[in-house]
């Protein structure tokens, strides 16, 4: 796929379909965009599981941290990733071990790296990156 340009069709299928969501690399910190896009994914009816190991065990906006995307007690149909760009191939790595596999890899603005898009294609796992869901989704228009 070309990852220089997405279709809204394609975008607004994505963020219409999937319901929930592991946010890798949530902050407990308002100030931070993770904690913000949390905030919005969840007032729009997903179900957001915060991921980030230092804080494990507490609370995001009062959903439980998990360690690790394995950790989750339930299928994930999107990794919404707030990590480096060079994270990326270990992440796609993570994603390709659980079962079910989610449906969607999205990597948040600055978070892009074309070899992890191509292997996480190779195994069915569509790949969104340099983009936000909480910008796509209001500018797409998209119901709750």
């Amino acid at each position: 796929m070309n990852h220089d340009a997405y279709d809204d069709d394609h975008i607004r299928r994505i963020l219409s379909e999937i319901k929930t969501i592991a946010l890798l690399g949530a902050s407990p910190n308002p100030a931070r965009p993770s904690h913000g896009v949390m905030k919005f994914l969840l007032s729009k009816g997903y179900s957001v599981f915060p991921v980030n190991p230092g804080q494990e065990g507490k609370e995001i906006l009062g959903r439980p941290v998990y360690a690790k995307l394995a950790d989750i007690p339930e299928p994930i149909d999107m990794v919404d990733v707030f990590r480096a760009a060079e994270y990326l191939p270990a992440i796609v790595d993570e994603v390709i071990l659980l079962s079910p596999r989610p449906k969607v890899i999205w990597g948040q603005l600055s978070v892009r790296h074309d070899d992890a898009a191509a292997k996480a294609e190779a195994y069915g796992i569509e790949m969104v990156m340099d983009r936000c869901p909480a910008i796509e989704y209001p500018r797409l228009n998209i119901a709750s």
